[in-house]
C-alpha cells in the first residue's frame, strides 16, 4: 500500500495523494513551488521526494541477477509457548512464512485504520511544524492528548484553514472519528 502525502506551500494546501500525484501537483506549480512542506499522513512527519525529471517518465528498475532477491532478512529470537510452536509447525510454509504473513496482515490493517495513539502522534508531528508558533498551539496539543475534541477544535479555530483542517483530519481517529 502506497503512502499518502500532503503538500503545503506556507499556509496553503497544495495536494494530497500518493507520491506521483503530489509530484505532479508540485511540477504543475513550476517556479511558484517555493516554501514547500511535505508530510507523510500516516506519521505526520516531514518527508522529501525527488522532484527531478519528468512527472510521467518511466520508472526504471535495475536488472535483477540470478537467485533469490536480498530481502533484508534478519534472524532474531522469538519466544513462544509450546502450543504456539505446535500451531506454527502445522501451517503451510512453516513458522517463518506464517509469522511474516501474520505481521504483514497486521501492518496492512493498522495502516488502513490508524489507532488513536498513531493519530495523535501524526497530528502532533504535523501541527508542531505547521502551527507550533500559532496562538493556542500548546493548549490544543494538551487537549489532543487528553482526547478533548471540543477544546481541540476550539483552540485550533483561529489557525489558517488548510492547516487547521488537515490537523483535525489527522487527529480525528484519536477522538473516535
Amino acid at each position: 500500500m502506497e503512502r499518502t502525502l500532503t503538500a503545503f506551500a506556507g499556509d496553503l494546501w497544495i495536494a494530497t495523494g500518493d507520491e506521483g500525484e503530489v509530484r505532479a501537483a508540485l511540477h504543475a506549480m513550476g517556479d511558484n513551488a517555493q516554501n514547500i512542506w511535505l508530510f507523510d499522513d500516516a506519521t505526520g512527519r516531514q518527508v522529501d521526494i525527488d522532484l527531478r525529471g519528468d512527472v510521467g517518465g518511466p520508472v526504471t528498475e535495475a536488472a535483477r541477477g540470478r537467485g533469490r532477491p536480498k530481502l533484508g532478512v534478519q534472524p532474531r529470537e522469538v519466544t513462544l509457548l509450546p502450543r504456539h510452536w505446535d500451531w506454527l509447525g502445522k501451517q503451510p510454509g512453516g513458522a517463518s512464512a506464517t509469522l511474516r504473513r501474520l505481521v504483514e496482515d497486521a501492518r496492512k490493517a493498522s495502516a488502513q485504520t490508524p489507532g488513536p495513539r498513531a493519530a495523535m502522534d501524526a497530528a502532533y508531528h504535523f501541527l508542531t511544524v505547521m502551527a507550533g508558533d500559532r496562538p493556542g498551539y500548546e493548549e490544543a496539543m494538551r487537549a489532543l492528548f487528553a482526547k478533548d475534541e471540543k477544546l481541540f477544535h476550539s483552540l485550533s479555530q483561529g489557525w489558517p484553514s488548510a492547516i487547521r483542517d488537515h490537523g483535525r483530519a489527522l487527529a480525528a481517529p484519536a477522538f473516535g472519528g
